[in-house]
Parts: structure tokens; C-alpha cells; sequence
């Protein structure tokens, strides 16, 4: 490992009835110490805390890319209109107090006075209405986000609108730093946002300023000394650390060379023995903004085999989830076999029909679709593909459960860019599992899988099924647009009810991601953004 380099030295708001709520079911694994209550944080001098990533972002701004890397570190000098708690309630951040019409088409907030930029400019709603529109222009997201956003009013320096052609109700969640970043205009304006030298060299409004980036080893931020929570940040520096190898991360946690790591960053196995040591800390908790991933099988429904319903809902009913989730999870998750996870309470309906364990009636329907065993026992063979060990793991326990029924399995394996491309541009595939990102909200994590109208060859993590119905993409549509909170869950429920017939992609697991901590180091984990917050809480203990 790089020897950390030395120190340098140097409202209110309105919580809106029937808001959708996202409350993570996952059990804290162990969760990390909360202070003591006579432990009062304060800013400790000259202290340094090393944060470990497995994946080095692209760039250090969120605003025109959604990349892994790029959403953990971003907020710590780039800030958001809002930042939310365990339960995805909004907060304040940059926004104080905020107001949305009855209609869903105006959203009025107020901004925090006092504010700069790191340059010393003062932040104003010019900034905001630029980022907005900026993120409908050229984030990934942003532009289905924003889509409906038509202007960006600035009736004064402390105040912006955002008008609305229609709905949006999933809008009031979207608004975290990692997520939709507020930038300063008079740094961006006028020149390409892609292309940008300050992402990679970022200004922001946040705890943390920005001070050197060595690829290939780590990031530098320094304390704000001016930031606008007076006291805040507690530490002088934040490392970020580029650690790719999960054995390496696993040694650096440790030995004490990082203080903290996310999205479980050692392999699996090596989970318990580390939670054993009295020196470091497990931690579920803060995956429920970004990292509440749910692993599933998606079919190609062109394939003359997967086609059949009653081909897909034999898969289904052939493959036994816990022993899934204790096989290749180690039981870090929770058995999720429909397509919105329980980790979304606020809209998971568990009344829904779900495919259970049951190899007989698989075999029965296998014999009524048509396909019934030959000679050798084998009713046809299939290709399943992967990528990473976790799916590697879940699809050799599919090629054996499968061929318990008669579906011969080949395992492919391929790296990341291999499997998007022959997945999602080349379609030359059979059926395949991997993990997937539920998000905030389903119109933005999930809808992307079902509805017709994304099914768009060559754009990874779309509709890779082709799955084609019109009842689904209009419950889909509604939802996306219906501002009350009891009739939104009851079109999910209904979409929910159509999947499960229909099994165009089979749910297996939502993954638990562990955050593995130094117990020195408290504040780290303190809303659904986790370790992709600003920090500002961060501080060492004594």
C-alpha cells in the first residue's frame, strides 16, 4: 500500500404527506458503533481517515456520469439540494425548506444563505437552475428524472422553482449529492459539460476540498474551513484509496493501513472472521439510496424455449432461493422473488403470487409446454451467462437445480464488457442472472426492465428481455405519474401481481451490501446514502 502522503495544514423543512418511503428490511449485519452519549464529535487536528474503493470513478462529479466510483466520492466536495435518512425521508442540505403544489407540477425550494463555493463565490439559485438543467441534459439518469422539468425559476438569489409538463413523484428523492450534484454556474457555464476540467478537479459547496488525484492510487481532500456547518468537518483529511483486489482490501482493513470500506469490499467468506475482530465493525446499513441490489434471471424471451410461460415458470419453481442466498450469498440478503425487493417496503406487496420450490410441478409443466425428456433425460440445452464470481456462483447451483428437470445448462463466463455487449447489443443470449440496482424509487431502478418502450439494443441495463405488455407498461406509466401515495403502491402491487405470471425475469436475492469499518472511526454511516454522503459527520474518536 502508498504510505498516506502528510498532512499539508490548513432551517427548517416540510416533510410532504404520503412522500414514498424506502425502508430497508436487511438486517445491520453488526452495526457500526453509534457514538456513546456522552461522545460529543469535534474536529480533531491534524487527523486523517482513508476510505478504500475497489473501483477508481471515471471522474470526480456526478453531473454527467453515474458511474460507481464516481457516486462515492463526488458528494464530498460537490453537495445536493437534499440528503435523506435511513427511511429515504428528505432532509436539508443546501435546501432548507420545501414546498410541491397539490398537483405535482411545482416544486419550490429554499436555499441555505451564507453559502460559497470553494473559489470563494457565493452559492445562489442561479446554481441550481444551471445543475438542473445541466443533469436533463447529460446525466444518465437525470435525463428521465428532469424529464418533466420545463423551466427553472429564480425569483430571488434564495429561491428556486422547478416547473413540471407533468408529475414526477419520485422527484423529492432524487435530489442527494451522489445522485444530482449542484455545480457552480460561473465555473461550468459556457463550455462542455463532458469535458469539463473541474470534474476532475472539482469546486464545490461541500465539507471537503479538493487537493490532488494520482491515478491509479488514491484521492486527497482537505477540510473546509469555511464550510457552512460551523465545526464541521471533524477531520483535516480524507484519503481515498483505489484498492481493487478483495483479498488486498481485506489485509488493508485488517492491519489498520484503511479505516473503512463499502459495498462489501472483501470477499464474501472473509466476512464473519473480520466481524469477529474487536478492532473493526459490520455494517448494512446506507445501501438503501444506491446499493440495494437484488440479484434475478432474465430470459430472452426471442429464445424458442424461453418464450414459453410455462418453460420460464418451471425455472422458477425448479430453483430453491434460500439455498441461493446460503450458497452464494452466505445468507448476507434476504430471499427476493419478485421484481420490486422487500427492501422497498413502501412499495413491495408480499401478497403477490411467488414461484416457490416445487421440482415436481416444474417437471409437469415442462411435459405441458411441450418439452418433455428424451433419451439422455434432457428436454433441450441452453446457454446461461455471467460475469462476476457472485453470479458465477448462483448459476452453477441453476445449472444443477435445472438439470434436475431436464434443462441441460452451459455456464459462460465472460468480463464485464464482453457480457453488456453480447447481452444488450448483440443479443446472443439465453437467459442469464445478474445483479441490479432498484434505486430509490421503482420508476427509476425498475421500470428500465419492463417497460416496451425501453427496450433499447446496445444501452446496458435496459429491457434485455424484450418483455412486451401493454397492461404492464401502462400500470408502469401511471405509477410514474400518480401523486398520490395509496393509489402509487396499488399500481406496483398490480405490476407486481402481472410479473409474477408472466416471469419474464425470475427474482432470487437482494444482496446485502456490508460496509466494514474501523471502530475508531464514527459518523461514517448516518442516512441511506452511506459511505456516498458528504462526510461532514465523519470524525475519530478519542
Amino acid at each position: 500500500m502508498t504510505p498516506t502522503p502528510p498532512i499539508n495544514r490548513r432551517g427548517f423543512h416540510r416533510r410532504l404527506a404520503g412522500l414514498p418511503l424506502a425502508l430497508s428490511a436487511l438486517p445491520a449485519v453488526a452495526a457500526a458503533a453509534a457514538p456513546a452519549p456522552t461522545e460529543t464529535p469535534r474536529h480533531k487536528p491534524g487527523s486523517v481517515v482513508t476510505l478504500l474503493t475497489a473501483l477508481e470513478p471515471p471522474t470526480l462529479v456526478g453531473l454527467v456520469n453515474s458511474a460507481a466510483g464516481t457516486f462515492l466520492v463526488s458528494p464530498k466536495a460537490v453537495e445536493g439540494l437534499l440528503s435523506y435518512d435511513f427511511d429515504l425521508r428528505p432532509k436539508p442540505q443546501l435546501a432548507v425548506a420545501w414546498e410541491v403544489q397539490p398537483d405535482g407540477l411545482q416544486y419550490t425550494f429554499h436555499l441555505r444563505r451564507g453559502v460559497r463555493w470553494h473559489d470563494g463565490r457565493p452559492f445562489t439559485s442561479a446554481d441550481v437552475a444551471f445543475s438542473i438543467l445541466a443533469l436533463k441534459q447529460s446525466h444518465p439518469r437525470g435525463r428521465a428524472t428532469f424529464a418533466s422539468v420545463t423551466e427553472v425559476r429564480t425569483p430571488d438569489p434564495h429561491t428556486a422553482v422547478l416547473v413540471l409538463a407533468k408529475p414526477a413523484p419520485f422527484l423529492l428523492t432524487a435530489l442527494a449529492a451522489a445522485e444530482s450534484p449542484i455545480v457552480p454556474r460561473h465555473v461550468y457555464e459556457g463550455r462542455d459539460l463532458a469535458s469539463h476540467p473541474a470534474n476532475n478537479a472539482p469546486v464545490g459547496t461541500g465539507p471537503f476540498v479538493f487537493k490532488e488525484w494520482q491515478r491509479g492510487s488514491h484521492i486527497i481532500y482537505e477540510r473546509n474551513p469555511d464550510y457552512w456547518d460551523a465545526g464541521k468537518p471533524y477531520i483535516d483529511r480524507l484519503v481515498v484509496r483505489f484498492v481493487p483486489d478483495p483479498a488486498a482490501a481485506a489485509a488493508a482493513l485488517e492491519s489498520g493501513t484503511v479505516d473503512l470500506a463499502g459495498a462489501t469490499p472483501v470477499p464474501i467468506p472473509d466476512l464473519d472472521r473480520l466481524k469477529a475482530l474487536p478492532h473493526l465493525s459490520l455494517d448494512t446499513r446506507g445501501n438503501e439510496y444506491f446499493n440495494n441490489s437484488t440479484t434475478r434471471i432474465e430470459f430472452n424471451l426471442d429464445n424458442p424455449y424461453f418464450r414459453h410461460v410455462k418453460v420460464r415458470q418451471a425455472v422458477a419453481l425448479a430453483i430453491d432461493r434460500e439455498v441461493v442466498l446460503k450458497t452464494a450469498w452466505y445468507g448476507y440478503g434476504l430471499v427476493a422473488p419478485g421484481p420490486i425487493s422487500p427492501v422497498l417496503k413502501q412499495f413491495y406487496d408480499p401478497a403477490s403470487s411467488k414461484p416457490v420450490f416445487d421440482r415436481k410441478r416444474a417437471e409437469a409443466l415442462l411435459d405441458e409446454a411441450g418439452f418433455p425428456r428424451g433419451a439422455d433425460g434432457v428436454r433441450f440445452r441452453v446457454t446461461h451467462d455471467v460475469f462476476d464470481g457472485g453470479g458465477n456462483r448462483v448459476g452453477q447451483y441453476i445449472r444443477q437445480a435445472l438439470a434436475r428437470v431436464g434443462i441441460d445448462v452451459t455456464i459462460r463466463t465472460q468480463e464485464f464488457g464482453a457480457y453488456i455487449k453480447r447481452v444488450y447489443t448483440e443479443r446472443d443470449f439465453d437467459f442469464n442472472n445478474q445483479g441490479m440496482s432498484q434505486m430509490f424509487d421503482p420508476a427509476v431502478g425498475i421500470q428500465r426492465f419492463y417497460w416496451s418502450k425501453n427496450f433499447r439494443p446496445g444501452v446496458p441495463f435496459s429491457n434485455g428481455a424484450h418483455y412486451q405488455n401493454p397492461e404492464v407498461d401502462q400500470l408502469l406509466e401511471a405509477a410514474a405519474v400518480e401523486n398520490d401515495a395509496a393509489k402509487r403502491r396499488a399500481l406496483y402491487a398490480e405490476f407486481q401481481r402481472v410479473i409474477a405470471r408472466e416471469l419474464p425475469t425470475i427474482g432470487l436475492v437482494a444482496v446485502a451490501q456490508v460496509t466494514v469499518a474501523n471502530r475508531r472511526i464514527g459518523g461514517h454511516t448516518v442516512g441511506a446514502e452511506g459511505l456516498s454522503g458528504n462526510f461532514s459527520d465523519l470524525y475519530i474518536r478519542t
